[in-house]
Formats: C-alpha cells, sequence, structure tokens
C-alpha cells in the first residue's frame, strides 16, 4: 500500500518533490481522514515527461492489447468494488449504499461501455468508392492532461482514463485534491493491470497548481476537465497558448418541465432526482417548471416529498442523503438558501442550517422554493446542493423558453404523457441531453453539454473520438 502522499509517476510510487501536506476531511464528521500532498511543477514535469516517453510505444501497440489492458482493469475493479465504495464515501460523504449502486457502479458501467464501443470502433477504413487508395486512420492525440472533480469521482475519472488508455494515448491524471483517495485507489488498480510504466500517471494537487500546470504545459496535447464554468474558462485561456485540445464538461442548471398530463409520480421522482448525491451533480434537475393547473398540487408534492428525505452519515447504510463535501460547498450552498428568501422565493421546505440532530458534519436541509422568478440568483446560478426551485409555465412554448433561458445547457427534463409532444419539445431544448419521462440514457450515451455547460461528448464511442486524431493517407492500396 502507498503512502497517501506519494504520487504514481512512471510506474511507481514516488515520493513528492517538496512536501506540502494537504489534510482530507470527512465531511460527515469534520474530522481529518487523510493526509495527502499537492504537488510542485517538479512534479508535474516529472508525470508529464513520463507521459511523453510511454506514448510512442503505447500509441502503435494493437487495438487488441489495449483492450486486453481495460479488461483486466474492469476484472480488478470489480474485485475490489467495496473499498473503492468505502474510498469515496469516506472522502466526499456519499452515503454508503449510493457510494456501492451509483458511485462505483458508474464506474464498471462506463468501462464496459467502452470495450463495447472500442471493439466495433473503425479504427481505419477506405474513404471511398470514389477515392480508390485513400484511408483514414483514427490515432491518439498524445500526452493528455486529466482534471477530473470530487462529485462523482470514478465515473469521471473512467470517462476519462478508459477510452485515453483505449486509443493509445498517455495521460497524466489530477483528481480533486478534496476527495483524492479514490483516485489513489485507481491508481493501485492500473498498476495491477499491468498498464505500461508512464502510460499512466497520477499527480495530487489543487487546480492553481498542478491543474495549471498541466494546462500549460507544452508538452500536453490535450486536456480534459470537468468541474466548475468558472475553471473551465481558466483552463481554455491557459491552453489556448499552445493551440492544444481542450475538451469541458461543465455546470448546468436542469429544467425538469411537467406538463399536466404527466404521470402522478412526475413531481415526487423530480424532487429524488434533484436532491440525490446531496444535490452535488451537474445534471440534477434544479428548476422544476410546472404547467399552471397543475403547479399548486405539485408545490405540496414537493414539499412533503423534501420533508420525508432524511439526512444523515455517509457510513451509515440506507436511502438518506449524505453532507455536502466540505466547509466551503456548505457555506455556499447556505448563502445560497439565504439568498433565495432575501430575494423573496417561498420557502416550502427546509431552510437555512443543519437538520435537527446534527451539529457536526456539512450536512445541508433538503430545501424547496416555490414562486421563483426567472431574475432570482436561485433561478439562474448552479447551486450545487439540495435546492429545488419551482415555477410555473402557461403553454409548451412559455416552458421551452424559461427551459433554456440559462447559461447553461447540459441536461433538460421532460415529462409529459404525449409522445408527439415529448419529441416536439425534445428537439426545441438547448442542451445536450434531453431525459424524457425518467428514462436513463443507454450505456454509450453521448455525455456533454451546450453554452456555458461545456463541449466534447463524454462515453462509448464518443468518448473515444475525443482522445483521437483523424489521419488521411493516399496511395494507401
Amino acid at each position: 500500500m502507498p503512502a497517501q502522499t506519494d504520487f504514481y509517476i512512471n510506474g511507481a510510487w514516488v515520493a513528492p518533490h517538496t512536501t506540502n501536506p494537504l489534510e482530507v476531511i470527512d465531511p460527515s464528521t469534520e474530522e481529518v481522514c487523510a493526509t495527502i500532498s499537492l504537488g510542485a511543477e517538479a512534479d508535474t514535469n516529472a508525470a508529464v515527461a513520463a507521459a511523453m516517453v510511454a506514448f510512442d510505444g503505447w500509441a502503435i501497440t494493437p487495438v487488441s492489447e489495449r483492450i486486453a489492458a481495460l479488461e483486466r482493469l474492469l476484472t480488478i475493479y470489480t474485485a475490489r468494488a467495496e473499498d473503492m465504495a468505502q474510498a469515496i464515501s469516506l472522502e466526499m460523504g456519499a452515503p454508503i449504499d449510493l457510494a456501492r449502486q451509483q458511485q462505483v457502479a458508474a464506474g464498471s458501467w462506463h468501462l464496459k461501455g467502452f470495450l463495447r464501443a472500442a471493439r466495433g470502433f473503425a479504427w481505419d477504413y477506405p474513404l471511398g468508392d470514389w477515392a480508390p487508395g485513400e484511408r483514414i486512420l483514427h490515432e491518439p492525440i498524445g500526452v493528455c492532461a486529466l482534471i477530473t472533480p470530487w462529485n462523482w469521482p470514478m465515473n469521471q475519472i473512467v470517462l476519462k482514463c478508459a477510452p485515453a488508455l483505449v486509443t493509445g494515448c498517455a495521460m497524466v491524471l489530477k483528481p480533486s485534491e478534496i476527495a483524492p483517495l479514490s483516485g489513489l485507489l485507481f491508481a493501485e488498480m492500473m498498476d495491477e493491470a499491468q498498464v505500461p510504466p508512464g502510460v499512466f500517471n497520477l499527480v495530487n494537487g489543487d487546480g492553481a497548481g498542478v491543474g495549471s500546470q498541466l494546462s500549460a504545459h507544452p508538452d500536453v496535447d490535450m486536456v480534459s476537465f470537468t468541474g466548475s464554468t468558472r475553471a473551465g474558462r481558466l483552463i481554455s485561456k491557459s491552453a489556448a497558448d499552445t493551440l492544444k485540445r481542450v475538451s469541458l464538461e461543465l455546470g448546468g442548471k436542469g429544467a425538469n418541465i411537467i406538463f399536466a398530463d404527466a404521470g402522478e409520480k412526475a413531481v415526487k421522482s423530480g424532487v429524488i432526482r434533484c436532491f440525490r448525491n446531496t444535490g452535488q451533480s451537474c445534471n440534477a434537475p434544479t428548476r422544476m417548471l410546472v404547467e399552471r393547473s397543475r403547479y399548486d398540487e405539485a408545490v405540496k408534492i414537493a414539499a412533503t416529498t423534501a420533508e420525508g428525505i432524511t439526512v444523515g452519515p455517509a457510513h451509515k447504510e440506507g436511502r438518506h442523503i449524505g453532507p455536502a463535501v466540505s466547509e466551503l460547498q456548505f457555506n455556499k450552498i447556505q448563502d445560497f438558501i439565504q439568498k433565495g428568501l432575501d430575494e423573496g422565493a417561498r420557502l416550502v421546505a427546509g431552510g437555512t442550517g443543519r437538520p435537527e440532530s446534527l451539529n457536526r458534519g456539512y450536512y445541508i436541509r433538503p430545501t424547496v422554493f416555490a414562486d421563483v422568478t426567472p431574475k432570482m440568483t436561485i433561478y439562474q446560478e448552479e447551486i450545487f446542493g439540495p435546492v429545488l426551485s419551482i415555477l410555473p409555465f402557461e403553454d409548451e412554448d412559455h416552458a421551452v423558453t424559461m427551459a433554456n433561458d440559462t447559461d447553461y445547457g447540459l441536461t433538460s427534463y421532460i415529462q409529459t404523457g404525449s409522445r408527439d409532444r415529448l419529441r416536439r419539445v425534445a428537439r426545441r431544448l438547448r442542451s445536450g441531453m434531453v431525459e424524457g419521462n425518467g428514462t436513463g440514457f443507454g450505456q454509450g450515451s453521448p455525455f456533454g453539454g451546450y453554452k456555458q455547460s461545456g463541449n466534447g461528448r463524454e462515453g462509448g464511442a464518443f468518448g473515444l473520438h475525443e482522445f483521437l486524431e483523424i489521419k488521411a493517407v493516399s496511395g494507401w492500396d
């Protein structure tokens, strides 16, 4: 077992160049649960250099061997699922049942999806009958910096590392410094899967340090980042000088449009979906838009549902929601709730402060606001906590206008008994994903958004394309 302060560089666990300890806080107890080290520029440079050396050999390794490496990783990941669940639950506060059933499962689900995509991918093919002898090749882009968030650790690490690995790229992973334990465990798995030295590297650090160094590094060919829109802008600017590819999966402010003919459970399921993972999901349906004739009923159902949701420690089994990830996040969410009150929204459930009986830990009261208006802060800004805003709409055009009235465009939701309406409205919504009537997306479906929710797509064959260059070769035959 490596020291938690070590980094994984060039196939070995190495001590940081300079000691820069950072305490990892258990959000359920506010107590220190681990200590890592933040990387320095020398650590970043060493990881990038190792990736550069490894890239040439890995890029020309047969696809079948790269697929075999991914298969080994899946086997190891599956065997160590409980270890991963415990790490995620401890570091970011996901209730242990959620950690097992959704957080860890997201990683294995995507690994299987990438294996399916890689086995059926057209890695090279003839351009067409009209161009005899011309071949189109898909080749790895090079050294990739992968910067991942704390809210769904394995979901995002696998969405980046798996396609980078199987396409033939070399990589440097910087997990969130707030929740780094799962990333360290993942590095152990990559080592056990016998990924060649230098192909996968991990350096812990914060955004201002290792994150900025990777984004600007002249030997990094691509940055794949998931996190806040603010950080995405900074990364894009930093990467511009070297014209490297930048793939961004950023914030969201999902609208859940509930028409009058929607099923009886539409409101309740919308509240539960919004509060899943303590509301710390970029694709959460945080704006519930309800057709006027059902608005009052929806407000009552939402309030009752929120009041029935329990909050508790991450180590406790059950269907409760856990704490926010950190004191900083706790304070931000509290400020948003207070802003909703100050700006005149009607509080129907929850509010500021911790839930009763919980006086330690970053716990948030599941909160619902009614009569929210588009000018309010809680309508426009991503809160990233268990806070739902409810608004009425008059007709289909009004619903679409309100749903699109945001800087974001990640996921929209439609609840209706009319298939024609669902299809019609889905085409008008400015978002990368539209979930209809609670039907989840399939394995390999493209995850990503419009507008300030980022660019690029993750998952399946779409995710493979993110890490590939396209080359045309004439005279092949």
